[in-house]
């Protein structure tokens, strides 16, 4: 009779896992038909923005490999010392017209690279141009110039500013357009890899079998566990490589957001008070000066400019040596004029929301984790063409059978 009456609670049992296991599966289908139109809508998106994001991760390396007579310096070999800061911004300003305003610069990121300085150029027809002048930093000379585009054309002059515009603006000649295009695509995708997740998890616990390729089970089975195993072993860094990039087109709707849950500043709310008379601003090498005296571990890196009153001076530096942190990249924002720092992007002081943001760009580039992460990065971005080409052979696999189906019923 116990026997019996255990035997029924054990049909009872499994008729009750098999009612779940259904369950899930419908659930799950749900979520393959999102994962499955999201990925051809925006599969193709997702290849652009991984492919030109590996080559961004290498971009200075590679920069300076197809223009090593512009920013490749060889070091004297009496001396490692550069020459004045101020010295070196000011070769740069005369080999440029009167009128160009200086925008930005990048330190030398080694002994053997050049400081490269950025200028916006208004020319003849109300046309403005962005040129980059490269300097030798230990003897002062100018290596040369170049055109990096114009507001004329979309298309950038260099191979490097073709990609930098391809990724971040997909060739959108409009600012506002173009961030929401990418922000939202990227807020899709985010959705995209979640329910490939959801799609992946083996509900029966065959967990050896959903990681790993299943050997010598033909091409169709062949291309599924490439596709699933790409998106499962790359999410761990394809999601904050996603929401970084989100947050740099679109912060001024990430932030209020982010404000929720922990303060936060923004670099780019901050301004400069222009002063009464004729007092003039600091210059951009004073500002440099200020950054160092804050953290004189660091190495200078960007240095953006100020071509508008009101606009601020912005020193990011790398290298910081901070027990505890981390993240070595800290960023001082100060008034253009009297040099005072009106912002700090240091994860050692800041709230959690502030923590967070200061970490999205290191992030999205891989070098929150040194060349680990930027091979990460690299990988990643890599995955993503696999990924949509893969789905889309997989979708096309599973449109035949379907239709094979239909044919002989």
């Amino acid at each position: 009779m116990t026997s019996n009456v255990n035997h029924a609670d054990s049909a009872t049992e499994q008729q009750s896992a098999n009612l779940r296991l259904s369950r899930l599966k419908l659930r799950r289908k749900r979520w393959l038909d999102v994962h499955l139109w999201l990925g051809l809508i925006l599969g193709f998106l997702l290849s652009i923005y991984g492919i030109t994001g590996s080559i961004l991760v290498f971009y200075p390396e590679i920069d300076e490999w197809l223009n090593s007579e512009l920013l490749i310096v060889k070091p004297p070999a009496d001396s490692v010392s550069y020459q004045p800061l101020a010295t070196l911004f000011e070769v740069g300003r005369k080999a440029m017209p009167t009128q160009a305003k200086h925008t930005f610069a990048t330190y030398p990121r080694n002994d053997n690279a050049a400081l490269t300085l950025r200028y916006s150029v208004a020319a003849a027809g109300g046309i403005n141009e962005n040129w980059l002048v490269a300097v030798d930093p230990y003897t002062a000379q100018v290596l040369g110039k170049r055109l990096m585009g114009s507001s004329d054309s979309v298309i950038p002059k260099t191979f490097i500013g073709f990609i930098f515009v391809l990724h971040y603006a997909l060739l959108i000649k409009s600012e506002e357009i173009s961030a929401v295009v990418v922000g939202v695509s990227g807020a899709l995708l985010i959705i995209s890899v979640l329910t490939g997740l959801i799609v992946w998890w083996p509900l029966t616990g065959r967990w050896r079998q959903a990681l790993v390729v299943k050997p010598k089970s033909g091409s169709v089975r062949f291309n599924y566990d490439l596709h699933k195993l790409s998106g499962f072993y790359t999410a761990l860094v394809m999601l904050p490589v996603l929401f970084s990039g989100i947050y740099m087109v679109l912060p001024h709707q990430v932030v209020p957001v982010l404000e929720l849950l922990s303060p936060v500043t923004y670099r780019y709310w901050f301004h400069s008070t222009p002063p009464t008379g004729n007092a003039q601003a600091i210059g951009m090498d004073e500002a440099v000066a200020i950054a160092m005296q804050r953290y004189p571990t660091g190495r200078p890196h960007f240095i953006y400019g100020a071509p508008a009153p009101t606009k601020t001076y912005t020193v990011c530096q790398d290298g910081v040596d901070a027990p505890g942190s981390l993240l070595q990249r800290r960023c001082l924002v100060m008034d253009r004029y009297s040099g005072k720092i009106l912002d700090v992007d240091d994860p050692t002081i800041g709230t959690a929301g502030e923590v967070f943001t200061h970490w999205q760009w290191p992030l999205h580039s891989g070098q929150a984790f040194g060349m680990t992460g930027r091979i990460l990065v690299f990988v990643t971005g890599l995955a993503c063409p696999v990924l949509f080409v893969t789905g889309l052979i997989r979708w096309r696999q599973k449109k035949r059978a379907k239709n094979h189906f239909k044919a002989i019923g």
